[in-house]
């Protein structure tokens, strides 16, 4: 880790968002991994075990989908995997998004040195806001998407910030997203290219981590036509496949940090151009450092 800090309170044009962004994922990734898996860990690996599970059951239904008995089993077992899925990976968003950002908070409160435990407490405090936030959020979008594709993506922008307004301002649920939309107000195109050039970013390196099962698949399907069983979904699914889509899955979801460290320079670059407050706190420092 460097010895200057990075700043976060001050604006940001979109190419000095993107260096930073990375900057500080090079100089704290080991000591933020390690907090991100302390945290989220346990919940990471039944996230990874219930994909895995979630696949050789969908494996085992095409493979036995005449079977009135067995089907029948196999469909409460799908839900039931289906449920746990959705609950970890519900949970390890949240877990992901406390420890990333009290991380944040931590490293600007004490100017680069984050304190661990003041981490884990700040998880520990926020998980229920978070866990609302996190659902509220996720109920917003689905509905502004269903009613029509661009009112999702308006909702999208504010909301991506939100979590980070809840931990920094120590917000309610209620007062992180009104917080948002009105931070992202008349800067709504501005913040709305970061996040998109951010998250095609991100899916572009994913993609490098999906590009194993990919292949693997169009081999197993070249394969399958030359051999005239295509026509069993199940022959595509195996053991070789539900490993690749687990580490594939490993990394997407791990490459998550980036979109969050990224929403936490958003906010404070919006909060600057809303309130300044990273110049009111600047020029306090210059004039408590002159008295002395």
């Amino acid at each position: 880790m460097s010895n200057q800090p990075i700043e976060f309170r001050k604006q940001r044009e979109l190419g000095e968002l993107i260096t930073d962004t990375f900057k500080f994922l090079r100089e704290n990734f080991k000591p933020l991994l390690k907090v991100i898996f302390k945290v989220a860990g346990p919940v990471f690996l039944i996230l990874l075990l219930a994909i895995a599970y979630f696949s050789y059951l969908g494996m085992d239904l095409f493979e036995n989908p005449l079977l009135v008995d067995t089907a029948e089993v196999q469909v409460e077992l799908y839900l039931i995997s289906l449920f746990i899925l959705l609950s970890s990976l519900i949970a390890f968003y949240v877990l992901l998004y406390g420890s990333v950002l009290h991380y944040i908070k931590s490293y600007i409160e004490n100017a680069g040195v984050v304190n661990e435990t003041e981490v884990y407490q700040g998880v520990k405090n926020n998980f229920g806001r978070l866990l609302g936030l996190v659902l509220l959020t996720g109920i917003i979008t689905i509905i502004g998407l269903a009613l029509c594709i661009l009112p999702g993506i308006f909702v999208w922008v504010p909301l991506t910030i939100a979590p980070a307004v809840l931990i920094f301002r120590n917000n309610a649920v209620t007062n992180s997203i009104s917080d948002s939309f009105n931070l992202v107000k008349d800067n709504w195109w501005v913040t709305f290219f970061s996040l998109f050039v951010i998250t095609l970013l991100i899916y572009i390196i994913g993609m490098i981590f999906q590009f194993p099962l990919i292949v693997y698949v169009f081999v197993k399907t070249l394969t399958s036509v030359q051999e005239g069983s295509v026509a069993n979904p199940g022959d595509m699914v195996d053991w070789v496949y539900v490993t690749l889509n687990v580490l594939s899955s490993l990394f997407q979801y791990l490459l998550s940090v980036v979109i969050v460290v990224a929403a936490a320079f958003i906010y404070y670059d919006l909060d600057e151009k809303k309130n300044a407050t990273g110049s009111y706190e600047r020029i306090a420092g210059l004039g408590a450092s002159d008295k002395q």
